[in-house]
């Protein structure tokens, strides 16, 4: 049933590989990774030892070059299985896809190979205290000094901002050009000024570390802007119009671990001497529970395979099925603490942290408030 997309040979057989990786090496680790908030470094060193950190990178650059359709599919399999490393996994296109679309010879060969690989990790760095929706209020700036930018100001909700060997990380090198001034910077966390902040303790996706970043005159050398100046926020908008159904797919697979657990425990849990799955009103919500998952599914990978076909409309596509599937996934796994009655609002079982880990996914690559900003601009201006 989780076949619903016309997939080619060798994205099947790269799915299988990762659900047989995920289930056999990920998922056993999972509750202890939420409870201790530990960060997974094993499970994304089997990732990259199975050549699956670089599903989008070019050939050329040690990647396997499969699209965006794959990488959506290797994140559902991850997330089903933990979330915390699905969103680690996910990270690495949207700190690394912008050096493929943008970088230069050099940058692409000195980053892309490494994280093809898995010998490094990337993180993707946006967000300010005072500036989260509006990328465009961007307050880091960034001053050219001879071969060297200067950053100064305080970057928020960096997730593996203190695991990662490069950050793709925006400012601007002009406040009063508005999204015109805004720049994208591959900064290393060796870079002098550079500093990792506060740790945020999180509700869900706890293994994952999400942090603040504070730059001090940071020194960046010239040939680490990627692309012109003033070329950022475009750059920006066309990684999360990327990322956006790779966050889709993870909570498609947050969904289906919770539909999978909810059908399990409903045909084993007995009440009024039958299993509660023979009563219909949790029958009915098992149904709209698989509505809703089948659904998204179908969504992120339309949205996804638009991205591999170069197709117009990205925008508008990828901001749905971000949004239909966070929404979703909050959805099925609230109804699935439900089914599961008392000891689904206990640790015992895992439906609580999937409620938990669900939650991100309606907040972050853009609230869900912003994706109907998104789909209401792109269908007007249609």
């Amino acid at each position: 049933m989780r076949d619903l997309f016309s997939l080619t040979d060798e994205q099947r057989r790269m799915r299988d590989l990762v659900r047989t990786l995920a289930r056999a090496r990920i998922a056993p680790r999972a509750a202890e990774v939420d409870e201790t908030e530990a960060y997974p470094a094993d499970q994304l060193r089997l990732l990259g030892e199975q050549g699956l950190m670089g599903l989008y990178i070019p050939e050329a650059f040690g990647g396997s070059e499969m699209g965006a359709l794959a990488f959506c599919l290797a994140v559902e399999e991850i997330a089903w299985a933990c979330a915390s490393t699905g969103v680690l996994y996910l990270v690495q296109y949207a700190g690394g896809f912008p050096i493929v679309a943008a970088g230069t010879e050099a940058q692409k060969r000195h980053y892309l190979p490494r994280l093809a690989s898995g010998e490094i990790t990337a993180a993707f760095s946006v967000s300010e205290p005072g500036a989260g929706s509006d990328v465009a209020s961007l307050s880091t700036t960034a001053v050219r000094r001879g071969d060297r930018y200067l950053l100064n100001g305080t970057k928020m909700w960096v997730t593996n901002g203190s695991h990662a060997g490069v950050l793709t990380l925006f400012a601007t090198v002009d406040r009063g050009r508005g999204k015109h001034g805004v720049t994208a910077f591959l900064v290393e966390p060796g870079f002098p000024g550079f500093a990792v902040g506060k740790l945020e303790r999180k509700l869900g996706i706890r293994g994952s570390p999400t942090v603040a970043i504070h730059l001090t005159d940071c020194e960046v050398p010239v040939e680490n802007r990627l692309g012109a100046e003033g070329e950022g926020f475009r750059l920006a908008l066309r990684a999360l119009d990327g990322s956006r159904p790779a966050v889709g797919a993870q909570a498609v697979g947050i969904a289906q671990a919770a539909l999978d657990a909810a059908v399990a425990y409903a045909k084993t849990r007995q009440q009024f001497g039958q299993a509660i799955a023979a009563f219909q009103g949790v029958q009915f919500m098992l149904a709209d529970m698989a509505m809703h998952v089948h659904g998204a599914r179908l969504m992120v990978h339309h949205a996804a395979a638009l991205l591999d076909q170069g197709a117009p409309r990205g925008a508008l596509e990828a901001s749905l099925a971000k949004c239909f599937a966070a929404d979703a996934a909050m959805k099925v796994a609230t109804d699935a603490v439900q089914v599961f009655g008392g000891y689904g609002y206990t640790r015992e079982y895992p439906v609580e942290r999937f409620m938990r880990d669900a939650k991100v996914t309606q907040i972050y690559e853009g609230t869900n408030q912003i994706q109907r900003v998104v789909v209401a601009r792109e269908l007007l201006r249609a």
